[in-house]
């Protein structure tokens, strides 16, 4: 044999050699190091099913459940699976049609990959269910996924409990990834508010598919499985009871109460007009519900006790008082003449209904009787103050003293979005007035008026400090968390921690306050609030309202304002009640506080109070405006959708002219369905001019841009 053979059969050698350990390499790779097959075989044989934890459950002070979790079932889909799939038969059984059986693999696919489950139906229907457990071995890459969702047994709460949905892809991104498709999260109130001790800890079942992609059993006998933790229990200061006649109250009605514990700062009731069931808000029908109620102009779906913004009126002026004792500028005896008009500033405005005969001779009377005149001229006298060291210095210390009130800022509710009202600035001024005001530009801030706004709450927390001498605790509604850690310790110490905002002013002063607030129940304008055996303490107030509705501006009906508290001596519950458009604060708003005073301190109702119950709870106060302000966003919106789609049969009607109302021109109040006959408005005057109530007692001055928007 030649060299070139014998070189040539050597590098051939090599090369089988080559391939052999190759091949050895491959198999040692497959079987012993790489598990890519494993799971591939896995992948098929092998579905990874997630258990959802049981949500915490919130409890009333009494230990009732407010909310709880029953079961229901999500339709999961993995769009990969998807084959040999016979779609006619399967949109037939879920009642949709083929485009939209498309429209929801495709957003699967673009949610969550091709690869991954994602909730193709969420929340079946128990027919629906029964529906495809029969017929799931027809429809591979379809399975029902369990799933714990909240009922309501008393049917309230809607807007402070809040609501859970469907993780989206802004809520996986600020969880840091935590959160994957198919996850649901709250989305507002104290489901999101207290998140993280209420959703518990996903587990993780591996189970066997047969051939027809049927679940057979657990795989490996559930070695690999995890077990899902439930979510940790919240008990509140909510009293459920209360909760539901408050509700009952504000039925048909615009606005809120919200009742506290001054004691604690915890919140014993909140509820906001328009109510509705929290129940709408889960089980299949959810979005169809959260569709209409978003779509609803009443905004329904607004918690007016953190988010509603009112002119306090008449019951801002115990506040008033309360500073202008503490900077000296009165004493309780100080009296003031009350005309019937203000000419302070030399326009006889505001004017006041009661006037002589010692209506104002001192501070207490003064609360008493309303006299707006006085609460004007103490707070000039306070802003004005010479000892402040000047006009914007002064209107300073004013500010500071809201502040520490609760009024212009966020108190920290443990709530969502809560709105920190309004405490105008001296800066706000020196731009409407480029520079040029004094304390007669803003007078009727005296008397919460002017660009003053609250909410419900805070004017609760600040019946609270006056009650209290000075001291609050942030209102909230957790008191405690099921098996509290040190964790947990941060979330709640702001709740426990007492802040000692006033009680640098003296005994005197507040008794000054506080004794003419009981003779606005016992003598005063607050007499529909007595309560026998309890000594109440309260303020009423009402301010006209207008808005602008088909470019032109309506007058509405005044805003029914109240604030109490009860017993005088040692106060156990402080209440704010807003009804929007409903007339004076002892019409409306004084029953309303007083059947929830009554309730919680004597756990019973008198006659008066039942058959106030039964009037007001069937009254229908909603401002009959919203009907005109509804069609015209209705077709405002078809309209819109017509030039999207270029389908314009959801604008037909509005082109027809039908259903049309026509634009109120007084609102009123409707009783049994019965509207009463307004007299006619007066013809509209060359210069606007706004119009407040303040009680009886009427003022005008020029509109601002602001009070458009108000």
């Amino acid at each position: 044999m030649s060299v070139f053979n014998k070189s040539r059969s050597y590098i051939i050698r090599i090369i089988f050699l080559s391939v052999f350990i190759i091949i050895i390499a491959q198999l040692v790779n497959l079987q012993l190091v790489s598990n890519k097959y494993l799971e591939l075989a896995k992948n098929n044989a092998v579905f990874q099913k997630i258990v959802y934890p049981e949500r915490g459950i919130i409890f009333d002070r009494n230990g009732k459940a407010v909310l709880n979790n029953t079961i229901m079932f999500d339709l999961m889909v993995t769009p990969a699976e998807v084959k040999n799939f016979d779609t006619t038969s399967f949109c037939n059984l879920m009642q949709i049609d083929t485009a939209e059986f498309r429209t929801r693999i495709i957003n699967a696919i673009v949610k969550n990959s091709r690869v991954r489950p994602s909730i193709f139906h969420s929340l079946l229907t128990p027919e629906m269910q029964a529906r495809f457990e029969e017929n799931s071995w027809r429809f591979p890459g379809f399975v029902l996924q369990q799933r714990p969702v909240r009922t309501y047994p008393y049917n309230v709460g809607a807007h402070i409990l809040g609501y859970i949905s469907e993780v989206d892809g802004k809520d996986i991104e600020r969880s840091g990834n935590f959160y994957r498709m198919g996850d649901y999260v709250g989305k507002n109130g104290l489901e999101y508010s207290y998140e993280r001790v209420l959703m518990g800890q996903r587990g993780v079942q591996y189970m066997i598919k047969d051939n027809k992609n049927r679940l057979v059993g657990h795989y490996e006998n559930g070695e690999f499985d995890t077990t899902a933790i439930a979510g940790r229990g919240l008990k509140t200061h909510l009293d459920v009871e209360l909760q539901v006649l408050a509700e009952k109250l504000l039925a048909n009605k615009v606005g809120s109460v919200v009742a506290l514990d001054p004691k604690t700062g915890g919140i014993l009731a909140m509820a906001s007009g328009p109510v509705f069931d929290p129940n709408d808000l889960t089980g299949p029908d959810k979005n169809k519900n959260y569709q209409r109620l978003i779509l609803n102009v009443r905004a329904p779906l607004l918690n007016r006790g953190i988010k509603g913004r009112y002119p306090p009126g008449s019951t801002f002026k115990p506040l008033g008082g309360l500073v202008a004792l503490d900077e000296g500028v009165i004493t309780p005896s100080y009296g003031y003449p009350c005309p019937g008009r203000y000419y302070g500033c030399g326009a006889g405005k505001p004017a006041c209904t009661h006037s002589g005969g010692g209506h104002a001779a001192n501070l207490r009377l003064a609360i008493a009787n309303s006299c707006n005149s006085y609460f004007v001229q103490v707070y000039r006298m306070a802003v004005d103050n010479p000892r402040a060291g000047g006009l914007r210095k002064g209107f300073e210390g004013w500010m500071d003293y809201m502040h520490k009130f609760g009024l212009g800022v966020r108190l920290g509710v443990d709530l969502p979005s809560e709105d920190k009202g309004n405490i105008p600035t001296v800066a706000v001024y020196d731009k409407e007035y480029r520079g040029s005001w004094n304390s007669c530009t803003n007078l009727t801030l005296g008397i919460g008026q002017d660009k003053m706004l609250a909410t419900p709450l805070q004017l609760a927390n600040a019946m609270c400090i006056i009650g209290n001498k000075g001291s609050y605790y942030t209102p909230h509604f957790v008191d405690s968390i099921d098996g509290e850690t040190a964790a947990d310790a941060p979330i709640l110490a702001r709740y426990r921690e007492k802040h000692e905002v006033l009680t640098h002013i003296s005994d005197t002063a507040y008794n000054a306050i506080i004794n003419g607030m009981n003779d606005v129940v016992t003598r005063g304008t607050a007499r529909v609030a007595m309560i026998p055996g309890i000594d109440v303490c309260a303020k009423t107030g009402t301010a006209e309202n207008y808005t602008i509705l088909d470019h032109r501006r309506i007058k509405l009906k005044d805003n029914s304002m109240f604030v109490c508290f009860a017993p005088k001596d040692n106060p156990k519950i402080a209440i704010a009640v807003a009804v929007e458009n409903a007339g004076y604060g002892a019409t409306w708003a004084g029953p309303i506080a007083r059947i929830l005073m009554e309730k919680f301190l004597l756990d019973s109702l008198t006659n008066k109070s039942k058959a106030d119950l039964e009037r007001i709870s069937n009254t229908n106060l909603m401002p009959s405006y919203y009907d005109r302000l509804q069609y015209i966003t209705d077709s405002t919106r078809a309209e819109q959708w017509a030039k999207i789609r270029k389908d314009s049969t959801g604008l037909r009607r509005y082109l027809r002219g039908g259903g049309q109302k026509a634009a109120p021109k007084k609102d009123s109040a409707q009783t049994g369905g019965n509207r009463k006959p307004e007299p006619k408005p007066e013809p509209k005057k060359p210069s606007a001019l706004i119009v407040f109530l303040t009680e009886d007692r009427k003022y005008t001055r020029p509109v601002t841009v602001f009070d458009e928007f108000i």
